[in-house]
């Protein structure tokens, strides 16, 4: 009996990348295996920080929002290649203190059976703007 895999495809990257801009955490959870891990961008490991299991992986997104309650990815694009992935955008967000970041980044993919296995971020390190004036 030979396995079906779903094929993953940049209009899928595409989906959770306006899952994210939603700020949807049930959504992004839709496009991640059971045992998915994301290694974010910062962190006190040579990876970041990791987050390994759906309920930390959950909370971790949730955390990003909480942190930039602005949080948006523009400027998407996104490419596959079998089991692997990148998606390139432009992360803009305003921390409490006004503070801004805006900054070029890209996640980098493995899929396993349709879904995303590994999200491993990356971006620029930029020092933050000064806040908006009103």
């Amino acid at each position: 009996m030979q396995d079906v895999i779903a094929e993953v495809t940049p209009q899928f990257l595409q989906a959770f990348a306006d899952a994210w801009n939603q700020h949807d955490g049930g959504a992004l959870m839709t496009f991640m295996t059971e045992d998915c891990v994301f290694e974010a961008s910062a962190g006190p490991d040579v990876c970041g920080a990791r987050y390994a299991g759906r309920e930390a992986v959950r909370a971790a997104f949730a955390e990003v929002w909480a942190t930039f309650p602005d949080a948006h990815w523009g400027n998407a694009s996104h490419f596959v290649s079998g089991e692997r992935g990148v998606s390139e955008w432009t992360f803009t967000g305003t921390r409490a203190n006004g503070t801004r970041v805006e900054v070029h980044g890209c996640d980098l993919f493995t899929f396993r059976d349709g879904k995303i296995a590994l999200k491993n971020s990356y971006r620029k390190n930029r020092p933050p703007l000064g806040a908006l004036k009103r």
